[in-house]
This record gives structure tokens, sequence and C-alpha cells, in this order.
């Protein structure tokens, strides 16, 4: 029945005609049927069929017929941990692999958790019969990285982007072609609104937008802890990871008290042993890191040699400085006969604070994404990764992380150095340039640094 014939029926006025027993009017029933009608079509539908769909974790059937014989919690256990040390060499592979190595993996890590994540969305809403609307997903993603990347890029290699004929037009304008980017998307979306979709049209837009949000946004913190020096990038990937496997091997063999009812695996001894061995082993490799110029030196690019350079005398944050104990510790240090100052790379103390956040603040990254697949009655983000899952489910704790220390570093460490200031300089006009130029040697010769010029005869 059509909504103008309801409306004709239910405009005539005739009190008795087509009343039920209960007193309602047929018209009545038919615009309460097609309200709910309507409404169901409309609702996100999360059923079980949803979990059948997506992260299906399974092990590659030749490892599963090996471990057969093994009870299902201790071959989890073993699958897991082949697995993750997997993980871990291929990890250790890509930093020897160099900054643009690790770049692109962290391009491409995004790109699959955004997947992931608008996976579970279509899932959701079950938009199969709007197919076009999953490439504005993609087109939104696509007009994202541009925007973030594209700042990367003028701020980190504004030497090589002025030496191009078109690109400095496209810095130039690089938020204004982006912002057009959007809009451009957005028209798109208002016009792709289709009756009886309207709601599940706009939760999927703001589903596209948040799912950016987390990913695309944290991905662009990630690169730019990245620039600041290897080491701002890997402890803090190294103590999610120690934080995640030490949580999960002393809740797998001491763990009884339950931590919290997103996750009931996770156990207050796990968490706890899991968050001292993160402060004891981080201090650890963030001291020998230290020690090579390779992990500490900023990212920059060398117009010189035309590529990014890893070469610097290290910060005093990466030398080795004396520090003075209190008292008390002094005269205990003194009676066993050893030195009453330590000495240490200024950096573990920043290592210590960061660990902390990494096994205190840290797993609520992944309390927060328990909690979502349970909103959708999935056990994993995807299957990629036998024993852990999809992307997602590894590195939900890495985005909170990057995010912290981004912000660490802009509070406590970042001081501008002379490799980033010229970046900035070389973007400017020739005539700006000789501006600074002078202003600046007016500047020291007037505080006695630099000799005055000599007079022109």
């Amino acid at each position: 029945m059509s909504e103008t014939e309801i409306r004709r029926r239910g405009g005539g006025g005739d009190v008795g005609a087509g009343t039920d027993p209960g007193g309602q009017s047929e018209s009545d029933a038919d615009r309460i049927m097609l309200r709910d009608e309507s409404d169901m079509d409309d609702k996100p539908m999360v059923s079980d069929d949803i979990g059948k769909k997506i992260g299906q974790d399974k092990p590659p059937e030749a490892l599963d017929n090996m471990l057969s014989g093994l009870p299902p919690r201790w071959k989890n256990w073993v699958i897991r941990g082949i697995f993750t040390w997997l993980m871990i060499g291929g990890f250790a592979l890509i930093i020897y692999g160099g900054p643009l190595a690790l770049m692109m993996t962290t391009f491409c890590v995004q790109v699959k958790c955004f997947a992931e994540i608008i996976n579970i969305g279509y899932a959701v809403y079950k938009m199969d019969n709007l197919p076009w609307f999953r490439s504005m997903s993609w087109y939104f993603l696509i007009t994202s990285n541009y925007f973030f990347y594209g700042e990367s890029l003028v701020e980190y290699f504004g030497v090589l982007v002025n030496r191009i004929d078109f690109l400095p037009v496209l810095v130039q304008y690089h938020r204004f072609i982006s912002f057009a980017m959007y809009i451009f998307g957005f028209v798109w979306f208002v016009l792709s609104l289709v009756k009886k979709y309207y709601l599940r049209q706009f939760s999927l837009f703001a589903w596209t937008h948040v799912a950016l949000l987390i990913v695309v946004t944290q991905s662009y913190l990630i690169i730019q802890n990245l620039f600041q020096g290897l080491i701002w990038f890997i402890t803090p990937v190294l103590m999610v990871i120690i934080n995640d496997v030490m949580a999960y091997m002393f809740g797998f063999f001491m763990g009884k008290t339950p931590l919290i009812k997103l996750s009931p695996k996770k156990t207050w001894e796990g968490f706890i042993g899991g968050g001292i061995a993160t402060v004891i082993m981080s201090v650890g490799v963030s001291y020998l890191m230290c020690q090579y110029p390779y992990f500490v030196c900023p990212i920059e690019f060398s117009p010189e040699i035309e590529r990014m350079t890893i070469s610097c005398e290290p910060s005093a944050l990466f030398r080795l400085q004396e520090y003075t104990l209190p008292q008390t510790i002094s005269t205990w240090r003194r009676l066993f006969g050893m030195k009453e100052t330590i000495t240490a790379y200024p950096f573990l103390i920043h290592a210590f604070f960061m660990s902390i956040f990494a096994s205190s603040i840290g797993p609520f990254g992944g309390f927060f994404a328990s909690g979502f697949k349970r909103a959708f009655k999935i056990k994993d983000f995807g299957d990629i990764i036998p024993g852990h899952g999809g992307i997602m489910d590894r590195f939900d704790c890495q985005f909170l992380m990057a995010t912290f220390v981004n912000v660490y570093i802009h509070s406590f460490i970042n001081v501008p150095t002379p490799g980033k200031m010229l970046q900035q300089v070389f973007m400017l006009k020739p005539d700006e340039q000789l501006t600074l130029y002078y202003g600046l040697q007016d500047s020291l010769v007037a505080r006695g640094i630099l000799e005055p010029p000599p007079a022109i005869q």
C-alpha cells in the first residue's frame, strides 16, 4: 500500500469504517505498519551472522593438524607464540630497512586497519545494495591522507619540493585543495541520500569519519614521531609489544583475578606483572638504543645527497650525564664502595614515563577495542594473523600510545633544530630569505656574537 493511499484512506472522515475490535482504524494500523517496516529497514542489524563473516581467526591447516594433540588452551598459546615471534622478526627487518620502510609499513597498516573497521560498518548497516557508497569511504581516506601527508611533505622535504616546478603551487594551496576535495565528498554524500536509507547512510558517514579519526590522524602522528628519530618510533612500539606479551604470559601462568568485564581473560596478575616487566625491559632497551646515532638522530632531507639522512652529533638527551642521588642513597652507596652519583642517559627518564603510560593506560586501548567487538558480536577485527586476529587487533593500543608520545615530545622535548629551521627558510621567496639573513646578521652583530661586516670601499 502506497503512502498516498494511506493518507487518502485516513483523511476520509469515516469514523466507523474499517475499525478493528480494539477500536483502531484500518488506516491507522497501516500507518503504524508502514512506519515500523521503514524503521526496521533503516536501522542497523547486529546479528550473529556478522561474527560468522568477520574475524574468523583460523590457523593454517598444516599447523592446526600438527598441534591437534594439544588442549585448546595450549594450542592457542603455541600458535600465538609462533606468530608473535614472526611479527617481531618482521618488525626487526623493517627497522633494518630504514625510515622509508617504516613509513611505508605505517601507511599499509593504516589502510588495512581502515578496511577492517569499514567492513564491520558495512556488515552492520548492510549497504550492499548501494555498492558505490564504499567508494565514498575510500575517497575520504584518500582525501585525509592527501591533507596529512602533504603537511609532512611540506615540513620535512621543503628543499626538494621547491626544486620541482609544479609542487610549490600545490604547497601554497595545499589546504585549499584539501578542503575542496573534502567538500566534493560532502556534496557527493548529500546527493547520494536515498529514501528509506537515511539513517543507515548518515550512520555510515559518521562511522567513516570516526575510522578516519582513529586511523589516519594517529598514523600521521606516528610519522611525526618517526622524524624526531627512530628511537621515538621504535621504543613506544616495543613498549606496547612487551606489555602485551608479558601481560599474556603472567596472565596465562598466574592469572586468577579478573580485571575488567570487557575482557574476561584479562587478569590483575597479568596487568601488574606485565606493567612491571614493561618498565624494566623498556628502560633496558632504551639504554642500548641511546648508544647508536642511527636510532637517536632526527631524520632530515639532505639537499647535498638528495635523500633522507640519519647522521648527527647526538643531543644532550642522548649523552651520558652525572646525576646526584638523595643523601640517604648516596650514604649507602659510599658504605659499599660505590660512587655517590650515577651516570645515565637523560632519555631513560622519558622512557620510564612512557613505559608507565604504556603499561597502565595503553591496555585501555585494547579494552576499548574489546568493547567495540562485543557490541557487534565479533571475535576479532580480521583473520590475517593466526592467533591474533586482524591488524587492528594488534594496533589498537599502538594508536593510543602514538598520540601520547607525540603530545609528550611537543610538551617536554621538542626544540627547534637548525635543520628544521632551514627547511622552513628554503620555502621562503629569495627576497624574504635575504630579509631574514640581514635581520639575523644585525642581531648577531648587536649581541657581539658576530664581527661587523667590513665596510664597502
